[in-house]
């Protein structure tokens, strides 16, 4: 038997440092990018008999908070710390219909009867559009005292009754949001065609998103262990626009919004972004981008052993268990040879932190999530290494 010799929120910290901890650290439920999905949550509670509550993480993408018993069991070493919800009748969503909503932004989100998730709907700004448009939309008020309400002695106390990482999450997605606000088919002939009209666009939605994040890092920034934000840029194939593109439109937004957050605290921060993003992984590290989730290794280019020998001294990992083929459909032993690979190309020297890549999904067996946290277990102590727990 292994004997643990750090605290949750120690092993985390010495990971992303690039230190080597006892074992590695392991996530479910410490982002809103890393939890699981409401479907597959009632499951986990069934199969640990729980009658914990299902309390709504993020809407949209239909992720549930993990009871914290749950996360005692399956031996989580982060807990998750969200931002308030607004208080000012600008910022409120608003229901229109059974399945149908408007949310801060003006967006329409509606969830079809045979959907898991939230689908876009409406554009506010689709179709035919001028700067002044965009500069007359009604964007959401960026200092809404809701968001900080409190929340310092919130997390106060949490740090107070855990010993595990803290993770703070934070809206910052201006490359996502300026998609959903204007249309996948326009934001594309946009970054061709309309390029000031994309950069308005941008440039609005990063002053929206400047304010939470500047109050809420301000009033807790010093508590947390991490911060975490996402933003997708890539494809499974590549970007979803070229590198050039990406330096000139949306990357100062980024670098804006990351300084903002490193200005006020000096936690690592880690970057969600899905696909290949081997093209702008040094983009990211110059921004201060710490940590990289999820990790996408089925992504081209997204080799684990080739990000590691490349990114390892500068980035840390976070994620890399494949949903896409093992979790959901491989068996347990399947899954813990997954563990175990992962652990070895991206757990050397540290650096490390153990998910799925994304949310676990509805069609994923409790059994093979179960499996993936035995092996972390197993395979991940340092002081034995991986070799020794398998033999």
């Amino acid at each position: 038997m292994h004997e643990e010799t750090m605290s949750s929120r120690d092993r985390v910290k010495a990971a992303l440092e690039h230190q080597v901890p006892d074992r590695v650290p392991i996530d479910l439920g410490g982002s809103w990018c890393s939890s699981v999905t409401i479907p597959f949550y009632k499951n986990l509670k069934r199969y640990f008999c729980s009658d914990a509550p299902t309390i709504v993480m993020d809407r949209i993408m239909q992720v549930s908070v993990i009871d914290e018993q749950i996360l005692r069991r399956l031996h989580v070493d982060t807990r998750c710390v969200c931002p308030n919800a607004p208080e000012l009748e600008r910022n409120q969503d608003v229901e229109l219909a059974d399945g149908l909503y408007r949310d801060l932004w003006g967006i329409e989100w509606i969830k079809p009867p045979d959907s898991h998730y939230y689908d876009l709907h409406k554009p506010p700004l689709g179709g035919e559009i001028t700067i002044s448009d965009i500069m007359l939309h009604p964007w959401p008020e960026p200092y809404d005292p809701g968001y900080t309400r409190g929340l310092r002695e919130q997390v106060a106390r949490m740090r107070a009754e855990t010993d595990c990482a803290l993770v703070l999450n934070l809206s910052l997605w201006p490359l996502q949001c300026s998609q959903n606000v204007r249309g996948y088919i326009e934001w594309y002939m946009d970054l061709v065609t309309a390029p000031r009209i994309m950069q308005c666009m941008v440039d609005c939605i990063t002053e929206s998103m400047l304010g939470p994040i500047e109050s809420i890092t301000d009033a807790v920034g010093d508590l947390v262990d991490v911060i975490a934000v996402s933003d997708d840029i890539g494809n499974q194939d590549k970007l979803c626009m070229s590198p050039t593109t990406y330096r000139k439109i949306f990357k100062p937004s980024h670098a804006r919004l990351t300084q903002a957050i490193k200005s006020r605290s000096t936690a690592p921060l880690m970057w969600h972004t899905c696909g290949s993003v081997i093209d702008i992984l040094d983009d990211l590290i110059e921004i201060g981008v710490d940590s990289l989730n999820p990790v996408q290794t089925t992504a081209k280019n997204m080799d684990p052993d080739q990000l590691k020998r490349r990114y390892g001294d500068r980035l840390s990992f976070w994620g890399a268990i494949d949903t896409m083929h093992v979790l959901n459909h491989g068996t347990p032993e399947d899954v813990r040879l997954e563990v175990e690979r992962k652990i070895m190309a991206l757990g050397r020297g540290g650096g490390y932190i153990l998910n799925p890549i994304h949310n676990v999904q509805p069609d994923v067996p409790v059994t093979n999530l179960v499996a993936m946290i035995e092996a972390a277990l197993q395979y991940g102590w340092y002081a034995t290494g991986a070799e020794e727990a398998r033999a």
